[in-house]
């Protein structure tokens, strides 16, 4: 599903206009987005977790290229953990 597709089924089932349906998809996403930004988790109840994890410095071997070690400065990374409705739905 794409991004204008999912915007046109809550536009659809909420009866919203597209362009409304958007707004509330972007406040949506950006609200998700800063509160990572700042180092909170976001809980959606019944859905899933998101949160900022830590990825250590590390030393790989680029693909194709044999001997040529390269190091992975440390970074964070966003993580997505689904709640067990979720899970219970997809498996």
């Amino acid at each position: 599903m794409t991004k204008s597709q999912l915007i046109a089924i809550v536009a659809k089932k909420a009866y919203l206009t597209k362009k409304a349906s958007n707004d509330a998809i972007e406040a949506l996403f950006e609200e998700i987005k800063r509160s990572l930004k700042k180092g909170q988790k976001v809980v959606i109840s019944g859905f899933g977790t998101f949160d900022i994890g830590e990825v250590k410095d590390k030393q790989v071997v680029p693909f194709g290229k044999e001997a040529q070690r390269q190091t992975v400065k440390r970074h964070n990374v966003v993580n997505f953990r689904s709640g067990k409705p979720l899970k219970k739905m997809v498996w």
